[in-house]
């Protein structure tokens, strides 16, 4: 693709052009398993204030860029970020994550829920993509992303993280209508918040439906590829040169619906080998992944060996190099260090072992 040479690595290749090797970055880059950021973390214990101040957001999305040089640099945030600017409040708890309270369940509470306007509720998050932007400049690829409307609904629902989740499922088989109208509000206002933050610097977008993979093939079809397909279509219609990626957990057995749904790439989580998913997914859609995050626990050599495998797998172009799912607390800073070394040395190496 001519005249793209300008334009960050990892964006070249969501865009389609083939590169000598396949940028990289980490989902959940900045946390836990860096150093820098437990001790910012005991400084402002409250994940809120760490993700919603400008200055601390900053900070921690540069920690992992300034450590590994990853090709790109994803805004701290979370996917209930957007929420409260919805009339849902939520807190997260350390160790327990996310808590609503009271759950939403009835049709009064989803008559309350209104259409986000991120500049009044979410300015922080517009302020620190323009400064992730202003800094990193092509050195990286500015990434944003949010949740997708049945994950969201689950936790709204649910309270707070669930094995189960019966309540959401309970009321997608005995009040459908009632759930459909909570997905699409919350569909309407996402796509409003992904606009908000590629207007603010996003240059690639990620939707995670974390919780979708617990759904059955025809219910995914019923209460989660409707909003995907909704939220791409608005968000194409105003940005149709923004690359959207789509990730959900434990997909193996929805990836062609998950291509239906109109985004660019399709984040792999590791329960599907790579190259199969390349002939399911067919020529058109990108990939992302997928390297099993555990593997970053193992010995270095079998790091590169399942960084190489994947690499190969995936074919020479339309692969960002990910994990399946986000780092681990506890994975070894120099093992995240060596991902992304051998992930920038892999056309060397892909020659030597060819």
């Amino acid at each position: 693709m001519a005249g793209t040479t300008e334009l960050p690595y990892l964006l070249r290749a969501a865009l389609g052009e083939k590169l000598d090797r396949p940028p990289v970055w980490m989902m959940r880059q900045a946390g836990r398993y860096m150093k820098v950021y437990r001790e910012l973390r005991e400084k402002y214990p409250s994940f809120r204030e760490r993700s919603e101040n400008v200055d601390l957001a900053v900070q921690i999305s540069l920690q992992p860029f300034e450590a590994f040089a990853p090709d790109g640099v994803i805004l701290f945030s979370d996917i209930l970020t957007p929420l409260p600017g919805m009339g849902i409040p939520f807190d997260i708890v350390e160790s327990k994550g996310p808590i609503i309270d009271p759950p939403i369940r009835s049709l009064e509470q989803i008559e309350k829920v209104h259409a986000l306007d991120p500049e009044a509720s979410l300015p922080f998050v517009g302020k620190t993509l323009q400064i992730l932007r202003d800094t990193v400049g092509n050195k990286a690829t500015v990434l944003g992303f949010v949740g997708a409307p049945w994950t969201l609904a689950a936790y709204a629902i649910e309270g707070r993280s669930s094995k189960d989740y019966r309540n959401i499922k309970a009321m997608a088989f005995k009040e459908p209508k009632m759930l459909h109208k909570l997905l699409k509000k919350i569909a309407d206002s996402i796509a409003i918040y992904l606009r908000y933050q590629i207007d603010s610097g996003a240059q690639v977008v990620q939707m995670f439906d974390s919780w979708a993979g617990q759904l059955s093939p025809q219910d995914y079809d019923e209460f989660a590829l409707p909003y995907h397909k909704l939220i791409v279509d608005k968000v194409k219609k105003t940005h149709p040169n923004t690359p959207f990626i789509l990730y959900i957990s434990g997909s193996a057995g929805l990836l062609e619906r998950m291509a239906k749904s109109g985004v660019d790439i399709v984040s792999l989580d590791w329960t599907v080998d790579m190259a199969e998913a390349r002939k399911r997914l067919g020529p058109n859609i990108g990939v992302q992944g997928n390297v099993d995050p555990c593997v970053l626990f193992g010995p270095q050599e079998n790091i590169r060996d399942r960084i190489l495998d994947t690499i190969r797998k995936a074919g020479g172009s339309g692969h960002i190099l990910n994990l399946g799912h986000g780092i681990l607390p506890g994975t070894p800073e120099e093992n995240a260090g060596f991902f992304f070394e051998t992930a920038k040395q892999a056309h060397e190496l892909l020659a030597v072992t060819a």
